[in-house]
């Protein structure tokens, strides 16, 4: 595709300028003030938090979207989807695949055990204790993480504030056809957006997270297609077996079954 001429990028630069300028200027005469804004938000995400962190069985399908800067400062996306099953206060299983990893994960309270379907190899540890723990443990020492594992959380809104600097409430959005409010925060190094479901149920439908100190600001996104809550899990659903022929892998091979590319680049050079 050719280069547009000057003149008109230039154009079209301001007119979009101008735009956002324009609603800045709506939200700022029509929103309430900052502190009720901030309240509104944490009441809507304290009460999703509630609400997720009460469900004694959730199952959830979703997609994800990660991006990359490149050195030349071309900014790549990955996509994935997953879905996944737990049981508080220790049972979990769930799946990602996207172009480059086919991962699966079982928790069965003692042992988890992380299968790459696409090197027919697995690896397992042991991680006695919650789920609250598991996901720190994997976050922390393991180089691999559930999309979204922070919203699943016993207690999930006390994890989430805790590094607020600034919040509000921007107002309504759709996402998969669900009506939701729309939460933004800001915290030292990343903005994030959150929309969650409106009514009785107030699932968290969308994440958005920004990476503020990286060059271009690449994005992670989390869309839930689907919640249940309720459900009942089958007698074998956290029970891990290894396929035939699969290879035991070392718990360090863990970081090659990524949502990414080997030796793809997470921010480009200033």
């Amino acid at each position: 595709m050719r280069a547009q001429p000057r003149k008109f990028r230039s154009s079209r630069c301001f007119s979009t300028s101008a735009c956002v300028l324009m609603l800045a200027g709506a939200l700022v005469v029509a929103s309430p003030s900052a502190q009720a804004q901030a309240r509104d938000a944490k009441s809507v995400l304290k009460s999703m938090s509630d609400y997720v962190g009460s469900q004694q069985t959730i199952e959830l399908t979703f997609d994800s979207d990660i991006e990359v800067i490149t050195p030349q400062l071309e900014k790549i996306q990955f996509t994935n989807s997953g879905d996944a099953l737990l049981s508080r206060p220790n049972r979990l299983r769930a799946h990602r695949v996207g172009g480059y990893a086919d991962v699966a994960m079982v928790f069965d309270g003692k042992v988890v055990s992380i299968l790459g379907k696409s090197v027919n190899g697995y690896a397992q540890f042991d991680a006695p204790g919650s789920l609250d723990q598991l996901f720190e443990a994997l976050r922390v020492g393991h180089g691999v993480a559930l999309p979204g594992g922070d919203l699943l959380l016993s207690n999930p809104y006390d994890v989430l504030v805790a590094d607020v600097l600034e919040a509000k409430h921007i107002g309504r959005g759709v996402v998969e056809g669900v009506e939701c409010e729309h939460l933004a925060f800001r915290n030292g190094e990343t903005d994030w957006q959150l929309w969650v479901e409106l009514g009785d149920a107030p699932f968290p439908r969308k994440l958005v997270i920004t990476s503020k100190t990286m060059n271009c600001a690449p994005q992670y996104t989390m869309r839930v297609k689907s919640w249940k809550v309720g459900v009942q899990p089958a007698a074998d659903a956290f029970t891990f077996a290894a396929p035939a022929g699969a290879q035991k892998l070392s718990a360090d091979a863990l970081i090659d079954l990524d949502e990414l590319p080997q030796g793809a680049p997470i921010g480009g050079k200033p």
